[in-house]
């Protein structure tokens, strides 16, 4: 079977082929999950069994179903499938599929199914390569992500798609996945295998059912058989699986909240240690490092602020460094990150400054910009006098104007208090000189 192959034509899996693969859904009754999608008269089952699926972005975390509800919905609608995988395939390859498509549509009136696995991870170029086929309807695309298509796919192919999100899976879905394996693959069926600790298994597979599925071949190669007797596959056998030991961590629950929690005042409170050892919590559970880094740009700023105006570039450099590397290099970036952010001097002054402008903002009237600093782009609006005593800063020796910037009504506010901290204090000096000069 090549790159292009259709689906429809399938190898009977045998004991080498995955056991995700080996007990994949056929059909949308077998499908585990996505209510809110499939369920019954839910927008995309709908579509699907009235055969007007259009094209459209599934998005997701991995190992929710996102290829075999591609599969299914190819199936279901007769269409001819063909999957390219984003990371291994190039323009070249999306034009082939659309080349077939077209003599496809053409001499047989077929229709044709392109999904694409990593879709976030085409370049423009690619994914321009798609636009026309998708608008004239020569294909019908599905695009699978697990990132935010907002961001990763170019706006003019999202117009095209209708994006519908997909949930982790529940531990309620993944033991209706485990149980449907252990009868429906013979191989496990003729073992009689008995997973002794199910809940081990689904918290190590985090809503993921092929990470899941994986988990549990391995422990059931692992499992010492004992004849004429079921074979037990225990916490040992799936510890050893994962590679991992236990760790209580819930990426949805009251200890996903209360890591993050813990890890963030470890850096607010300058303790390079306490953050690391939290840090470590987080990532030997599983978390997205991605929401990690995210966090660390927003402490940047409204915990370290000018105090080490550095911050803020580190952190917003090391989300793309973890963006582009990810696990498990991702966590000596993060790492370098938390020791260096918790070890920086802090201050909130610029978070504090928002916050009450914001505050006069939302209660008091909305005041007039002063005329001299408003625009003046007509002669009617000079005659007004707009601009008028405006005095451009670098024309004055020293960069500096005697002027009020707020309204008149807003004349004694100080937003902005510098520290004493880091490199705040040298701003704290220079807007105290400039401050003086303005009483006056």
């Amino acid at each position: 079977m090549d790159l292009f192959e259709s689906s429809r034509i399938h190898r009977a899996p045998d004991e080498s082929t995955p056991l995700a693969e080996r007990v994949r859904p056929r059909s949308l009754g077998e499908f585990v999950g996505q209510e809110h999608l499939l369920g019954e008269g839910k927008p995309l089952r709908v579509l699907i069994e009235r055969g007007q699926v259009p094209s459209l972005v599934l998005w997701g975390p991995p190992g929710t179903g996102k290829t075999t509800l591609a599969r299914l919905i190819a199936s279901v609608t007769n269409a001819d499938f063909y999957q390219l995988n984003a990371v291994s395939s190039g323009v070249k390859d999306v034009r082939d599929v659309i080349e077939r498509a077209t003599r496809r549509r053409a001499e047989h009136a077929a229709a044709t199914l392109l999904f694409i696995d990593e879709i976030h991870r085409f370049n423009k170029a690619q994914q321009d390569a798609l636009l026309h086929s998708v608008e004239d309807g020569v294909l019908t695309l599905i695009g699978a992500t697990t990132e935010n298509p907002s961001f990763e796919v170019i706006s003019p192919l999202l117009s095209r798609c209708r994006v519908y999100v997909l949930q982790p899976l529940s531990d309620v879905h993944l033991q209706r996945i485990l149980g449907r394996a252990l009868e429906a693959d013979p191989h496990l069926a003729a073992l009689a295998v008995n997973v002794q600790d199910a809940d081990h298994l689904f918290f190590l597979s985090g809503g993921d059912a092929r990470t899941m599925l994986n988990g549990l071949e391995t422990a059931v190669r692992l499992a010492a058989p004992t004849a004429g007797a079921p074979l037990l596959v225990g916490r040992k056998e799936i510890e050893e699986a994962f590679q991992r030991k236990a760790v209580r961590y819930d990426r949805e629950g009251e200890e996903h909240f209360n890591l993050i929690s813990a890890y963030i005042k470890s850096i607010r409170g300058s303790d390079p240690d306490g953050a690391v050892y939290w840090l470590a919590r987080m990532m030997e559970g599983g978390e997205d490092p991605k929401f990690i880094a995210r966090r660390l740009i927003v402490l940047a700023s409204e915990d370290i602020g000018n105090a080490d105006p550095y911050a803020i570039t580190l952190a917003t450099s090391v989300f793309t460094a973890v963006d582009y590397v990810g696990m498990p290099e991702a966590r000596i970036i993060l790492a370098q990150a938390t020791t260096y952010l918790a070890s920086c001097p802090k201050s909130n002054a610029s978070y504090a400054a928002i916050s009450a402008a914001l505050d006069d903002v939302r209660s008091l009237p909305d005041a007039p910009v002063p005329l001299h600093l408003r625009n003046a782009p007509t002669e009617l609006m000079k005659d007004l006098g707009y601009g008028k005593e405006y005095r451009y800063v670098h024309d004055v020796p020293g960069a500096f104007v005697e002027a009020q910037y707020l309204p008149e009504e807003l004349a004694d506010r100080i937003y902005y208090r510098p520290t004493t901290q880091g490199a705040e204090l040298k701003l704290r000096d220079r807007l105290n000189v400039w401050w003086k000069r303005r009483q006056r």
